[in-house]
């Protein structure tokens, strides 16, 4: 159990680090995701396709929370 606890420690940090980032690029590209992409069902990686398709749309601040959330993922 000694060694169980660390483990859980940085997985419980981990997925809160996940969820700052994912509320961070939902603040930043909110609006941005509905206008832009107001027809495509969410699931299944579409909206995120869709942010992908029209990045070059996209204002500053929010190409700024997804690359940040990126490189807090590891660039995955």
């Amino acid at each position: 159990m000694r060694k169980l606890l660390p483990l859980l420690f940085i997985v419980g940090a981990i997925a809160t680090a996940q969820a700052q980032e994912t509320t961070a690029v939902r603040q930043a590209c909110g609006s941005e995701v509905r206008t832009l992409c107001a027809g495509i069902m969410p699931g299944g990686g579409r909206i995120k396709q869709c942010m992908i398709e029209k990045f070059d749309k996209l204002s500053d601040g929010c190409r700024s929370a997804i690359k940040d959330a990126k490189a807090q993922q590891g660039g995955k």
